[in-house]
């Protein structure tokens, strides 16, 4: 029996939420730069995925960026 299948399970499917690739501009040390990240988007927002150079991180309302 596979761990995951014990310890895991789905609570709510969010289907007003898609995915989506945007061109994300920050500002690192002082200079703008911009890369395409992964995130989720609503009617309103997006929520980013993965970090500026690429690490997976988990979605966050609070890192929500307003459209």
């Amino acid at each position: 029996m596979n761990l995951l299948e014990n310890s895991m399970r789905v609570l709510k499917v969010l289907d007003e939420l898609k995915l989506c690739v945007v061109d994300l501009e920050v500002d690192l040390d002082g200079k703008k730069q911009h890369a395409p990240t992964l995130c989720a988007k609503d009617q309103k927002q997006v929520i980013p995925l993965n970090t500026p150079d690429g690490r997976p991180i988990l979605m966050n309302w609070d890192n929500a960026i307003e459209l």
